[in-house]
C-alpha cells in the first residue's frame, strides 16, 4: 500500500512538473506584441504601413535597450485594441491613461511615459463661457469611443454631462463644425494635431483651463506573456526620463506629425 501511494505521488508530481513547465513555456516572453490606438496623433497613429508617434518611439527605445524582442502590430480601431488587451492577446499598449477599470486587466509602471492634458474644444462661431467643467452642464458634448481621461473627469461625464460618443476624433470635429455638438473633449495635443491635418484650425478654439492634466503610461497586459517585465520597463523609463531622452523622442514625433500629418483610418 505504501509502495502504491509512493508510486501515485511520483506520477502526480511528474505530471504536475510537466504541466508547470508547459505553462512556463507558454507564458515565456519570446516576442512582445506592441500596439496602440491608431487614431490619436501625435501620440500614436497609423500611417497605412505601421504605427507611428511618441508613444511608439518611447516603447521601442525602452524595449530595445532592455533587449526584449518585440513586434509593432496594427490591430484595428481602439475599442478592438482594448478587447485584445483584456484577453491578453497583445502584450503592451502604448500609451494609456490610468483608470480603476483598466487596472483590472492592465499593469501600469510607476513612471509615466508622457503627458497629454485633456482639453475642451469649441466652435469659434458658437462661443460659450467656460471656467471649469460645471460650465459644460446643459450643453451637448462629444468624446471619441473608448477614450478615458482620469482625474475624475470620466465620472463627471457620466453623472453630469450630456455626451455623445463617435468612432473617431475627426467625426467629432465634423459634428462640432456642423453645430451638432457644442464641445468636444480630447487630449490637447491630439486635438491640435488633427486640426493641423484638417487645415481649418481657425474655426475652433481651445477652452482654458484644461479639464485635467493626467499622465499616459506604457502598459502591459495582465493576461499577456510579458507581464513579468513590468519592473524592468519601469526602471528603464525612469532612467530615460531623467536623462531627457523621453522629452527628445516626444519632440521629434511631434515634429514628424507637423511635417507630414498623414493618418490612415480603416
Amino acid at each position: 500500500m505504501a509502495f502504491q501511494r509512493s508510486r501515485h505521488w511520483q506520477q502526480w508530481a511528474a505530471g504536475g512538473a510537466f504541466a508547470w513547465l508547459a505553462l512556463g513555456a507558454q507564458a515565456e516572453c519570446t516576442r512582445l506584441v506592441l500596439t496602440a490606438d491608431p487614431a490619436y496623433p501625435p501620440m500614436h497613429w497609423y500611417d497605412g504601413e505601421t504605427l507611428q508617434g511618441a508613444s511608439i518611439e518611447i516603447a521601442k527605445r525602452v524595449l530595445t535597450e532592455l533587449k526584449i524582442p518585440y513586434e509593432v502590430r496594427y490591430l484595428g480601431p481602439f475599442p478592438r485594441i482594448m478587447s485584445l488587451a483584456e484577453r491578453g492577446e497583445v502584450d503592451m499598449v502604448a500609451t494609456l491613461k490610468k483608470t480603476p477599470e483598466r487596472e483590472a486587466f492592465l499593469l501600469y509602471p510607476k513612471t509615466p511615459a508622457l503627458s497629454n492634458p485633456v482639453a475642451v474644444f469649441g466652435a469659434r462661431e458658437r462661443p460659450f463661457e467656460f471656467k471649469d467643467r460645471a460650465d459644460l452642464v446643459g450643453l451637448r458634448g462629444g468624446i471619441t469611443r473608448g477614450n478615458v481621461f482620469g482625474g475624475g473627469v470620466d465620472e463627471y461625464l457620466k453623472e453630469k454631462l450630456n455626451v455623445q460618443e463617435s468612432n473617431s476624433p475627426e467625426s467629432n470635429f465634423e459634428k462640432l463644425a456642423l453645430g451638432r455638438i457644442d464641445y468636444f473633449i480630447t487630449g490637447y495635443y491630439t486635438g491640435m494635431a488633427l486640426l493641423l491635418k484638417r487645415g481649418d484650425e481657425e474655426r475652433f478654439v481651445v477652452k482654458e483651463p484644461f479639464l485635467v492634466d493626467t499622465p499616459n503610461f506604457m502598459v502591459l497586459t495582465r493576461n499577456g506573456k510579458c507581464a513579468d517585465k513590468l519592473e524592468q520597463i519601469d526602471a528603464r523609463l525612469a532612467l530615460l526620463k531623467k536623462s531627457g531622452v523621453l522629452d527628445e523622442l516626444i519632440r521629434k514625433s511631434f515634429q514628424k506629425w507637423k511635417s507630414q500629418p498623414q493618418m490612415v483610418e480603416k
